[in-house]
C-alpha cells in the first residue's frame, strides 16, 4: 500500500503544497508547513501499540417524528439530488448509517406515522415513507446500516394501558414483524433495532425481544438500548449476565460527548444513537463538528446519529430547521444543503465502517481535538475541529464553558503511517461570511521528506481533513427552484389510482392517521377519500390531541376561506372539525389554538377557538346525522 500511494504522490507532486507555496497562501487559507512556523503542540499518530475502537459510522434519523414527510412529495429532479447530498458516497452527507421511526399510530415530535398494524390482525407493509427511504438510502449506498426504533405503539398492544409491555410477547412479534415485513416486501435489512426511544426499558422484554428474532432466524439483526441515558441500563447489564449478553449496543441520547464508568465496564459498542437536534446553521455545524470528533475522545463513542436527517416538515413545528439540510417545499422545489451536510463530509467521504481509531488521539493544548483513523490497510485519515464554545453549542446538554485560540499543532506520522508521502487536505472555516469556507479541497501536503511531520497553524472554528484517500468530491447540483410560500389556492380530491404513498401530499398528520381510501359504497364524487383510520388512541409518546387532526398550508395566511366535504362514520358520539389559523403543532398540537369549526353526530355544532375545545365561540343545533356526505366552509377574515 505505502509503494502504491508513493507511486501515486509522485504524479501529483508537481502541484504539491511546498512550504514556500504555504506561506504565500495563507491568506486564501490558513495552512502552513513546519518550516515557516515556530513551535508549537506536538501531536504522534501511531499505531506501534495497536489500534482504538472499531469505528462504526456517522448517521441521521428519520422519524421521531414524521421528519421526512414533505420530502416524498417533491417532483423529479429535486427529489433525487436532495436524497443524493445525503446518502451518495463522496459526494455530499454521505451518510453510512440512516436510522427510521417505527411507526406507531402516535404524535412523536413533528408528527405521527402510520403503523404497520393498526390493529391486531391488520398487517400493511406500504404504509408511510421510511420504507421508501430506506430503499432510496441503500439504492445510492448499498452498505448502509439500517437502524429501526419505535417512539409509540399501537393501541391495541396495550390493551388498555399506555404501556407497550403489557404482553411482552406480543410486542416483541409486533417489532420482529416490522423487520420481517422489511425483508420480505422490500428486501431490506434491518441492522439493528431498539426498544423504546427515551422511555423506560423493560429488561424481560429486551430478552424475549432476542428469543424471538433468534427463531425467527434473525441472529444477524442486533440490539441496541436504550436510547435514552446511560444508566440505569448499563448498571442492568452488568447485574444481569444475560441481558449484557442479548445487548449489543448501548446507544445514549445527547451524551454531551461523555459516557459513564458502567458503560465501559460492559466492553460493548457505545453510541450516540441521538445527538445534534440543533438549527443547521453554522452554530449547528460547528456543534456537529465538535461532538464528531469529541464523542469518540471523551467517551469513546463509535457512532453518531443526528436526529435530523432533513427538515422536511413545516417550518413552524417544532425544532424547525433542525436537519442536516433543509426541504420544506415541495411546492416550489425549492431546498437548501446547510453546513453540518459538508461538515459530516469531513469524515463520512473518508472513512467506513469497520475501520478503526489510533489510540493516539485526543485534545489540542489550546482548544479543538483530532482522531484519527485507519482501514488497516495503509490509508488514514486525520480529522482535526477547533470550534469555538460561541460557534459550537448544541441544543442540549448545557456546554460549560471552554477557550479556543489560534495555535500552530504539529504532527508526526509514526508506525505503519511513517512511509506515507503524502495527504489531501479539506478545509472548512465557519464564522464570519468573508472567512467562510465549506469543504474546500486545498493543495496536498507532500510529507515524505518531512519524516512524516506536517505542521498547520489554526484558528477557531476550523475544520480540517488530512487523508490519504484522493476519492473526496463536494458534489452540487444546479440551485434549486426560488423559495415560494405555500400555493394560495389549494385543492385536492384525492382521485388517485394505486397512490405511491398511504398519506396525501402536503398533510402532516399530528394526531391520527389519515390514509388514502376507496370508497366502494359511492361510486360518485366520493369515491376516493383520505379517512383517518384510527379507532384507539395509541400507546403514545408525546400528548397527542384528544381529537385527530391534520395539518396543511401557511399559518401566516388571512382573509382565507376553507372548504371540505365531510363524512361521519360514528353515530351519536361521532363529529368532525375544519381549522384555520392553527398555531401549534407536533409535541404542542394537545394545546393549538386557532378557529375550529366542529359539526356532531348527535345534530349540534360549535366553533371554538382551541382544538381542546375549551374556548367556545358560538354553538347550537344543526341537521347532521352519521352516514352522510356534508360540506363544511370556514371563512376567517384578517
Amino acid at each position: 500500500m505505502a509503494e502504491s500511494l508513493l507511486e501515486a504522490s509522485w504524479r501529483r507532486r508537481a502541484k504539491a503544497m511546498t512550504a514556500a507555496a504555504g506561506s504565500a497562501g495563507r491568506a486564501a487559507v490558513p495552512l502552513l508547513l513546519c518550516a515557516l512556523l515556530a513551535p508549537g503542540g506536538t501531536y504522534v499518530l501511531d499505531d506501534l501499540d495497536g489500534l482504538g475502537r472499531e469505528f462504526d459510522g456517522i448517521g441521521a434519523v428519520s422519524g421521531g417524528g414524521a421528519t421526512s414527510r414533505l420530502l416524498v412529495n417533491y417532483r423529479e429532479p429535486y427529489r433525487s439530488q436532495i436524497l443524493d447530498y445525503l446518502f451518495k458516497p463522496n459526494f455530499g452527507a454521505s451518510l453510512h448509517i440512516l436510522k427510521v421511526e417505527i411507526g406507531g399510530d402516535g404524535q412523536t415530535t413533528d408528527g405521527t406515522e402510520p403503523s404497520h398494524m393498526h390493529y391486531a390482525l391488520d398487517e400493511n407493509y406500504f404504509r408511510g415513507y421510511e420504507w421508501w427511504l430506506m430503499k432510496e438510502a441503500r439504492k445510492r449506498n448499498p452498505n448502509i446500516t439500517l437502524v429501526g426504533l419505535p417512539w409509540s405503539f399501537p393501541g391495541w398492544l396495550g390493551k388498555g394501558f399506555n404501556w407497550p409491555y403489557v404482553n411482552i410477547q406480543l410486542t416483541a412479534y409486533y417489532v420482529v414483524a416490522w423487520i420481517v415485513g422489511a425483508k420480505h416486501y422490500h428486501n431490506l435489512d434491518i441492522d439493528y433495532i431498539g426498544i423504546w426511544n427515551e422511555r423506560t426499558f423493560d429488561i424481560s422484554y429486551i430478552k424475549m425481544l432476542r428469543k424471538m428474532l433468534n427463531h425467527q432466524g434473525l441472529e444477524q439483526v442486533k440490539i441496541i438500548a436504550s436510547d435514552n441515558l446511560w444508566e440505569p441500563i448499563s448498571a442492568s447489564m452488568l447485574l444481569d449476565s444475560q441481558l449484557l449478553k442479548v445487548i449489543d449496543v448501548i446507544g445514549a441520547h445527547y451524551p454531551g460527548t461523555y459516557s459513564v464508568r458502567d458503560a465501559k465496564l460492559t466492553e460493548k459498542k457505545l453510541w450516540s444513537s441521538e445527538d445534534f437536534s440543533t438549527l443547521n446553521n453554522d452554530v449547528g455545524a460547528g456543534c456537529w463538528g465538535r461532538i464528531l470528533n469529541q464523542n469518540y475522545i471523551n467517551g469513546h463513542m463509535t457512532a453518531t446519529i443526528a436526529w435530523n436527517l432533513v427538515a422536511s416538515y413545516y417550518e413552524q413545528l417544532p425544532y424547525g430547521g433542525c436537519g442536516l439540510m433543509t426541504a420544506q417545499e415541495p411546492w416550489s422545489g425549492h431546498y437548501e444543503v446547510e453546513p453540518p451536510i459538508w461538515i459530516s463530509a469531513h469524515t463520512t467521504q473518508f472513512t467506513q465502517p469497520g475501520w478503526y481509531y489510533l489510540k493516539t488521539v485526543g485534545h489540542l493544548e489550546k482548544g479543538g481535538s483530532y482522531v484519527a483513523l485507519t482501514d488497516g490497510l495503509g490509508n488514514l485519515t486525520i480529522i482535526i475541529e477547533t470550534m469555538s464554545h460561541k460557534y459550537s453549542m448544541c441544543i442540549r446538554p448545557f456546554l460549560p464553558y471552554f477557550n479556543v485560540s489560534r495555535q500552530v499543532a504539529t504532527f508526526t506520522l509514526k508506525g505503519s503511517f511513517s512511509q506515507i508521502p503524502e495527504l489531501q487536505v479539506w478545509y472548512t472555516k465557519l464564522g464570519k461570511p468573508s472567512k467562510k469556507f465549506l469543504f474546500k479541497q486545498l493543495d496536498p501536503i507532500w510529507i515524505l521528506d518531512l519524516n512524516g511531520h506536517f505542521t498547520l497553524e489554526l484558528e477557531e472554528d476550523e475544520l480540517f481533513t488530512l487523508t490519504t484517500l484522493t476519492t473526496g468530491q463536494k458534489g452540487s447540483y444546479p440551485l434549486p427552484p426560488e423559495s415560494q410560500p405555500f400555493p394560495p389556492v389549494y385543492k385536492d380530491d384525492f382521485n388517485i389510482y394505486d397512490p405511491p404513498f398511504s398519506e396525501a401530499p402536503n398533510f402532516a398528520d399530528q394526531t391520527g392517521v389519515f390514509e388514502y381510501f376507496v370508497n366502494r359504497d359511492d361510486p360518485g364524487e366520493h369515491h376516493f377519500t383520505l379517512r383517518q383510520v384510527l379507532n384507539q388512541r395509541p400507546i403514545t409518546w408525546a400528548a397527542d390531541a384528544s381529537n385527530t387532526i391534520s395539518i396543511i398550508g401557511d399559518y401566516e395566511w388571512s382573509n382565507l376561506t376553507i372548504t371540505c366535504d365531510v363524512y361521519i362514520e360514528t353515530p351519536d358520539r361521532g363529529g368532525v372539525f375544519i381549522a384555520g389559523r392553527v398555531n401549534k403543532g407536533g409535541i404542542l398540537i394537545r394545546s393549538a389554538r386557532g378557529v375550529f369549526f366542529w359539526i356532531f353526530a348527535n345534530g349540534t355544532y360549535r366553533v371554538t377557538g382551541d382544538i381542546a375545545g375549551w374556548f367556545i365561540y358560538h354553538l347550537g343545533h344543526v341537521d347532521v346525522t352519521a352516514k352522510k356526505w356534508y360540506t363544511l366552509s370556514l371563512t376567517i377574515k384578517g
